[in-house]
């Protein structure tokens, strides 16, 4: 990531047409003219809700490969057959069509990321088209009127920020939740050697990992605890309540909104208000939980969260994003002398470099696609999916649910164990057979106190038929182990 250039003055457009445009006058008119209209209602470009300043990338699909080209035949890609992104539009029974599923597959393995939708996967399309031709032409910002990378850049944080409920100068784009969350555990400025750091077997392995690294090179006292089984939400704030008591010298907790390795949902807001009164700073993972959960950061009440964009809000791979509280910003240190940006900004606390600028350019799309489903529609259906496969196998004595039968506590994942599946070598064999004798796709998970899991993630692609196939694999084969 470079730092922003001055953006340079309109230019007013020459009269030649765009084919006619050689690479040495593409800076005095690319910005000024409009692309041609749509030549039918099935041949639209979905455009952002709210008017921006990115009119060249919006269009590049029908009309800059013309200027960017430099070539009088060059040919612009088809025009994209998508729908408008009007909020609110898309109904949860028709989200499946959204998506170029792989046939053959019941994939409930969405907890890896998301499946773009078909307008994001057609936007990306377009993006990494146009950054390809324009290459430094567009990424220096030297463009009139300040179409590039800065602005494109700017509308993905604002985007990101409209989906959260936060300002933009709160949100860093980075290129997975995992590196936001490194950075924010492994560059806690008030943390001293001696301090107490705590996190939870439910909580991610990458971030558990950062967490015993500050052990090992901050001089940290690091504290792990096991999730109750069952993790009833009295259950949960017991734990919590209890770790914080024993550990007096506690600085730093990390607490998980929802867990990959179970789908347990946490009571964060209560967990955060329970450490603040001890002094306690809270970083939270909402990875699974952002565009999943129909929620605001406010509603956490937390000043530190990372998470994954190219999960739950169906962005491109490699596309995750930092929150800090402004008033918290100067205690997160910046990234390895990060000078791309101000001290105070934000932008800094993620590493400089260069990143897939196609994928971040293609958040407001992923974004105006959530929200033309709706949070509580989206969130309503997946644990609408995910109750269809559990209360059908809730009368089979060797399957185990793994989180608590309260709508609170699980969101789409769920994972389940099967009676005599106690090793991870055990757990393997039953992800195989679901593959190769049903063709489902699920994955286990280890690291779980009380012995792996399989964890079943449907995604907004799936389909009632898939959590269907699972739950009639499981009532063939709930006594494989014994």
């Amino acid at each position: 990531m470079h730092a922003v250039a001055p953006s340079l003055p309109k230019t007013p457009s020459p009269s030649a047409s765009p084919s006619q445009l050689g690479p040495d006058n593409l800076a005095s008119c690319v910005g000024s003219w409009a692309a041609p209209p749509p030549t039918s209602a099935n041949q639209r470009i979905s455009m952002p809700l709210a008017p921006s300043r990115r009119h060249l990338l919006s269009v590049a699909g029908l009309a800059a490969p013309a200027l960017l080209a430099g070539r009088a035949d060059a040919q612009a890609p088809k025009s994209a057959t998508t729908i408008p992104l009007a909020p609110n539009t898309i109904p949860v029974a028709d989200l499946h069509k959204q998506f170029d599923v792989e046939p053959g597959y019941h994939n409930l393995e969405a907890g890896y990321w998301s499946m773009m939708p078909r307008v994001v996967a057609e936007a990306f399309e377009r993006n990494t088209a146009l950054v390809n031709r324009a290459n430094a032409v567009w990424a220096r910002n030297v463009l009139p009127g300040g179409e590039g990378w800065t602005s494109a850049f700017r509308a993905a944080q604002a985007s990101i920020a409209r989906l959260v409920g936060c300002g933009a100068d709160e949100i860093a784009i980075a290129r997975s939740g995992a590196d936001a969350l490194q950075m924010l555990i492994t560059n806690y400025k008030p943390l001293k050697a001696g301090d107490g750091v705590i996190c939870c077997d439910l909580d991610y392995d990458t971030m558990i990992a950062a967490m015993r690294w500050l052990g090992t090179h901050k001089g940290a006292k690091v504290v792990e605890f096991a999730m109750p089984e069952p993790a009833t939400t009295a259950n949960i704030l017991a734990a919590y309540e209890d770790v914080l008591k024993r550990t007096p010298e506690a600085k730093l907790l990390l607490v998980t909104q929802v867990s990959n390795k179970t789908g347990l949902v946490t009571p964060v807001r209560e967990i955060v208000a329970m450490a603040r009164a001890r002094g306690v700073d809270t970083i939270v993972d909402a990875a699974h939980g952002v565009a999943c959960l129909d929620f605001q950061l406010d509603d956490l009440g937390a000043d530190f969260v990372g998470w994954s964009v190219h999960k739950w809000t169906s962005a491109p791979l490699g596309t995750g994003a930092m929150y800090v509280r402004k008033s918290r910003m100067a205690d997160i240190d910046i990234a390895f002398g990060n000078r791309s940006f101000p001290e105070d900004d934000i932008n800094a606390r993620i590493p400089s470099g260069t990143i897939n600028f196609a994928a971040v350019m293609t958040i407001p799309t992923a974004v105006d696609f959530h929200f033309a489903v709706g949070g509580a529609a989206k969130e309503r259906h997946m644990r609408g999916l995910r109750d269809r496969w559990v209360h059908a196998v809730k009368d089979v004595a060797n399957v185990e649910i793994c989180v608590p039968d309260d709508p609170a506590r699980y969101c789409a994942i769920t994972s389940f164990r099967l009676k005599g599946m106690t090793t991870d070598e055990a757990a393997r064999r039953v992800q195989k057979r679901l593959f190769e004798a049903y063709r489902i796709h699920t994955i286990w998970r280890g690291g779980v106190r009380n012995g792996p899991v399989i964890r079943v993630t449907p995604g907004f692609f799936s389909t009632p038929e898939d959590v269907d196939a699972l739950a009639k694999a499981l009532r063939l084969e709930h006594a494989m182990l014994l």
